[in-house]
């Protein structure tokens, strides 16, 4: 199968860089939550604010979830057969899903394939907000084929945990009691 126009985005949730001024996150949790609650638009000062959160500079020291999240990716590109894999985040990091998609956009991608690491139903990212995303997306790009691999099996993810528990080597020795 020629999968050279296929891309695959691993979505994460995303988070805050240990490194980030408070006032810069209090100030943008101040606005969002306010205009969530009032049913308001995205004002220009929240633009920016998640913009420099989501543009902050990153190490694995400041930021081991974009670290864990860009290993996990490493880790699945030589199973993917030479798709096209970016990361991508819902909040917080940079890019965004949006972003990622641009991006494979100018890249002349047919097929998109979205699968997020939130693997549970009942989360508002992965059941309500990444759904909504990709129908806005599939409207501003109608030649991309969007598909979102989810919900999961959870009798694999089930079976992908049990054989985790029985296999699994301990980092530290130590007993947690």
């Amino acid at each position: 199968m020629d999968t050279n126009n296929q891309a695959v985005i691993l979505v994460g949730h995303g988070g805050l860089p240990k490194d980030i001024p408070q006032k810069v996150v209090e100030g943008f949790k101040k606005i969002h939550k306010q205009r969530i609650r009032t049913g308001g638009e995205i004002t220009t000062q929240e633009r920016e604010l998640e913009s420099t959160i989501r543009h902050w500079q990153r190490t694995p020291e400041s930021d081991p979830y974009k670290t864990g999240l860009e290993t996990l990716a490493s880790h699945m590109k030589p199973l993917l057969d030479g798709y096209i894999l970016r990361t991508a985040y819902n909040e917080f990091c940079h890019p965004s899903i949006e972003g990622a998609v641009d991006e494979l956009a100018q890249e002349s991608v047919s097929k998109i394939i979205i699968v997020t690491t939130m693997i549970t139903r009942g989360g508002s990212h992965s059941e309500i907000e990444i759904p909504e995303e990709l129908r806005a997306l599939s409207t501003k790009y109608p030649g991309i084929d969007f598909q979102y691999a989810w919900p999961f099996g959870m009798d694999s993810f089930a079976l992908f945990l049990t054989d985790h528990i029985k296999n699994f080597k301990p980092l530290l020795a130590t007993n947690i009691n």
